[in-house]
């Protein structure tokens, strides 16, 4: 009587047969297919480059322009893409580093500088809107080697530590002193509160631009 014997299950692949690809399973068809989603999302951003790179962005409406900056009562011509900050072109372009880029958002008011008489926040606003317009930074306060009197009174007050938000805080200074030239403490504090000090020195801030007040009264 022949022997009856149970064919055995069929074996499940072994992982080096599905990592070899030498059958087709549906654990390897799930790792190749994120593999390709992965490679997909990321190529745009890591696998282009060169002229592609250029091309790229092209098509997606990144374009550069020159524009005319007045900065400090001087013209300087610059070509900026689309994107690209009031602050980016002032340090990176036109090595004015007076404004600094520290939260990059709006926030601390280190990069504040005046457009047209207004403050506003550099990091916030684009070099292309700021064509036409006068801009001064804080190094077009001194005139030539004298200094401001609000600069004078931030050295004699001791109104600076690591100096990141200093520049920011003269123009906002100098800003709140040319709309009103005897400012309250109240009302310096309440001039000052776009702008923000790390290493808090605010009393000394504010100690200096009530003394640069008096000073700009009396005619110094």
């Amino acid at each position: 009587m022949a022997d009856r014997k149970q064919k055995a299950a069929p074996e499940e692949p072994s992982a080096a047969q599905e990592k070899g690809g030498t059958r087709f399973t549906r654990r390897g068809f799930l790792k190749g297919a994120g593999a390709g989603a992965v490679t997909a999302a990321v190529a745009p951003a890591v696998l282009v480059s060169g002229a592609e790179t250029a091309a790229a962005q092209e098509a997606e409406g990144v374009m550069s322009a020159p524009v005319t900056l007045d900065v400090n009562g001087q013209t300087h011509n610059v070509e900026v893409e689309a994107r690209t900050t009031l602050a980016d072109a002032l340090r990176d372009r036109l090595e004015i580093t007076g404004p600094k880029v520290v939260c990059d958002r709006g926030e601390c008011g280190a990069c504040t500088v005046q457009m047209d008489g207004k403050l506003v926040f550099s990091c916030m606003t684009l070099a292309m809107d700021a064509q036409g317009r006068k801009i001064e930074t804080v190094e077009g306060l001194a005139d030539g080697d004298n200094l401001h009197p609000l600069q004078e009174a931030f050295i004699e007050k001791d109104a600076l530590m690591c100096g990141f938000c200093t520049p920011g805080f003269l123009m906002s200074s100098k800003a709140l002193l040319d709309a009103n030239d005897s400012p309250t403490p109240d009302e310096v504090r309440e001039g000052l509160s776009g702008n923000i000090c790390r290493c808090g020195t605010y009393p000394h801030v504010f100690e200096a631009v009530m003394s640069a007040a008096e000073q700009m009264r009396k005619g110094g």
